[in-house]
């Protein structure tokens, strides 16, 4: 097991959530309600944790073995919203277990 992994299962979990929250609580608030508050708060810590999710993915992709289309899904998934849940449940997780 790569000892960034659960550093990386972390980063996933935190990534994924600012997105959600970013998505379908702070946009919305800013468009709708012509609040940029939110949208202003959760953008900086949104960022930095999308950069390291990337950097992470890369750095581990080689110590999973991950064939590079594995490492392009779990790169594409941070760009979906609940994509990095996803990604923990089919290709992090099931690696603890072995």
């Amino acid at each position: 097991m790569p000892k960034l992994l659960p550093v990386f299962r972390i980063i996933a979990l935190l990534e994924g959530v600012s997105y959600i929250l970013l998505l379908f609580i702070a946009s919305p608030l800013k468009w709708f309600y012509n609040d940029p508050t939110y949208v202003g708060w959760l953008g900086m810590p949104h960022g930095i944790l999308f950069m390291a999710y990337v950097v992470i993915a890369i750095f581990i992709s080689s110590d999973m073995k991950w064939p590079t289309r594995t490492l392009w899904v779990v790169l594409l998934a941070s760009v979906i919203p609940f994509g990095t849940f996803y990604i923990d449940k089919k290709y992090l997780t099931k690696s603890r277990r072995a």
